[in-house]
């Protein structure tokens, strides 16, 4: 199969028919061997009802419905895992991601090489204050943070190797950063391509104003698990090493003073606090340190390595 197109959603039911109809249009005008899965999300709305009757229209639609809503990460996640495409290319299902992209992006797996291309909207039909221009901010911090020079890194039109949905894990609200998942599970050859965003047609966005500071987290937390997830003590006993030492160098400097400088009441200095609290911090960060090592280390995901080829292996 050439192509399997991911679509998470969540009530959605004006736009599914338009939208299947136009991805049916290209995929057969180019030839395409392919299947549209579609992930209802626990919708409130119609939106399943619509799917059943699009999957007894074209027996190419598959449907997969959430008994209630987990978030578009499980809906990726799903639909990742039922992908049988060579491309697995991912689309929202509000009309604002032209179908139209897809050779495009389909080339630039097949053809070029890449791994993973990632939809920039360069020109955008959202409001500019709630999400044009945060929108950029978060792109500007999770590039300089990341090392990814993408500019639009949460768009949902993307396209990917199988191999790189079938290698990765989206959970929680990572649909976000799946780029940087995919950069952490060795897939390097990472593309963008500017694709057209249309105006919305149906319906209301489903994010608010939470989903940049649950961003913001999301990002801190996958840059520590991609450095130092099979390493953590490297992390936590570099801060404790560092803090211990602080505290113990404030300590023992305030201790010669009362033996031999006569100072008597170094408990009245503030520094001396400030030294104890150092010595208290950097060793609970060593404590974290090896009890997150512990936790790695009899981890069933411990020894878990991607291969890309084997040679003269027998299984």
């Amino acid at each position: 199969m050439d192509l399997s197109i991911v679509i998470p959603l969540f009530n959605e039911e004006e736009s599914l028919p338009e939208l299947e109809a136009w991805i049916r249009k290209v995929a057969e005008a180019h030839h395409y061997t392919y299947e549209i899965i579609m992930v209802d999300d626990g919708s409130k709305d119609r939106s399943w009802e619509v799917i059943e009757a699009l999957v007894k229209k074209n027996p190419l639609v598959k449907g997969i419905k959430f008994r209630r809503n987990y978030g578009k990460s499980a809906a990726l996640h799903m639909g990742f895992g039922a992908a049988q495409g060579d491309v697995v290319i991912t689309m929202d299902a509000d009309l604002q991601d032209s179908p139209d992209e897809i050779p495009d992006l389909f080339k630039m797996i097949k053809n070029e090489g890449l791994d993973l291309v990632s939809g920039w909207k360069k020109k955008r039909y959202d409001n500019a204050l709630t999400k044009n221009i945060p929108s950029k901010i978060y792109n500007g911090v999770a590039r300089a943070i990341t090392g990814l020079k993408l500019h639009d890194m949460n768009c949902g039109l993307k396209a990917y190797r199988n191999s790189v949905v079938k290698s990765i894990e989206v959970y929680g609200e990572m649909h976000r950063y799946i780029p940087v998942l995919a950069k952490w599970a060795g897939y390097h050859k990472i593309g963008e391509k500017v694709v057209e965003h249309r105006a919305r047609k149906f319906g209301v966005s489903k994010f608010g104003w939470e989903r940049f500071v649950n961003g913001f987290l999301d990002l801190l937390s996958i840059t520590f698990i991609g450095r130092f997830g099979k390493r953590p003590m490297h992390f936590f006993g570099t801060l404790g090493t560092v803090s211990f030492v602080i505290g113990f160098l404030i300590l023992a400097v305030l201790s010669y003073n009362k033996l031999f400088d006569q100072v008597y009441k170094i408990h009245d200095r503030p520094i001396f606090f400030f030294g104890i609290l150092m010595l208290i911090i950097g060793t609970q960060l060593f404590l974290t340190g090896f009890l997150a090592e512990l936790i790695s280390r009899n981890s069933s995901t411990r020894n878990t390595y991607l291969v890309e080829k084997e040679l003269g292996i027998d299984s």
